[in-house]
């Protein structure tokens, strides 16, 4: 029973790890600031995501992960920064907090992939072999 008791407890971790940009407290001052895409990526560093279609928009995201054991994961902080420009100057920026962040449920299962093999644990194993080249060896 104490074995039980102490593996239950060690498996009862909380922890918080920022995932993502971590903004600062003033972010809204110091981004009012900013009129130059260079002056932004000096500030705020290079984008997570850049939009490949329509207008140029770059997206920051920063948020912080909760771990509390065997309890399912949780999210604190999440925050999106939106920045359009027009290659050199910034036209409009947005700042998103949790409460204006949409609620987006999760499907269930996992989307097809057109042509996709599924190979069981054996096939996996055997397709693998002398795949790659032992250490040391070279390419």
């Amino acid at each position: 029973m104490p074995y039980a008791l102490c593996l239950a407890l060690c498996a009862c971790t909380f922890q918080s790890k920022p995932r993502g940009y971590i903004f600062p407290a003033d972010m809204e001052t110091e981004l009012a600031g900013i009129k130059t895409v260079a002056a932004l990526e000096e500030k705020f560093g290079s984008p997570q995501a850049r939009t490949v279609h329509g207008d140029t928009v770059w997206i920051y995201y920063g948020a912080t992960e909760n771990y509390h054991g065997p309890l399912p994961l949780s999210w604190d902080e999440r925050t999106v920064m939106l920045v359009w420009h027009d290659g050199k100057n910034i036209k409009n920026t947005k700042i998103l907090h949790d409460a204006d962040l949409p609620k987006v449920k999760i499907a269930a299962g996992a989307t097809p992939v057109p042509a996709e093999i599924e190979l069981n644990a054996f096939q996996e194993l055997v397709n693998n072999v002398g795949r790659f080249t032992p250490a040391g060896l070279g390419n």
